[in-house]
C-alpha cells in the first residue's frame, strides 16, 4: 500500500468514525480510482438529535485544500474526539472538492481526491 492509499483509507475511517458518534448503524462505502482520479463514495443514516451537526458537511468537505501540509494533516486524522467537526474540516483539506446530499434518513457524499 502507498502513501496516497493510505490517505484515503484514513478518509473513509474517519467518515465512518464520524457517522457512528452520530448515531449512524447503517454505513456504506466505496472507492474507485480512473487514473489519478479517487472517488469515495459514503452514504449513512443518522440520529435525528445529530442533524445540526450535518448541516454544514458540504462548506467543510470544500474547504480549500493545502497540498503543502496535507501530508501533516492526514497524520492528525483520528486524534480528536469522534464526531466533532473539527476531523471533517480536516478531511476537507485533504480532498479536492465534494458533494454531500443529506436526507430526513440519510447522508450521502461523494468525495474527490487527484492522486499520483
Amino acid at each position: 500500500m502507498d502513501h496516497s492509499e493510505k490517505k484515503i483509507a484514513k478518509i473513509v475511517e474517519e467518515l465512518t468514525i464520524y457517522f457512528f458518534a452520530v448515531g449512524a448503524d447503517k454505513i456504506e462505502s466505496g472507492i474507485s480510482k480512473e487514473g489519478e482520479q479517487v472517488t469515495i463514495y459514503f452514504k449513512s443514516n443518522y440520529q435525528e438529535e445529530y442533524r445540526n451537526k450535518l448541516n454544514n458537511l458540504e462548506k467543510y468537505f470544500n474547504e480549500p485544500k493545502n497540498e503543502g501540509i496535507e501530508d501533516f494533516y492526514w497524520e492528525l486524522a483520528g486524534s480528536g474526539d469522534p464526531g466533532e467537526s473539527s476531523q471533517i474540516m480536516l478531511l476537507g483539506m485533504m480532498i479536492d472538492n465534494a458533494e454531500v446530499s443529506i436526507t430526513d434518513a440519510d447522508v450521502t457524499i461523494y468525495l474527490h481526491k487527484k492522486v499520483s
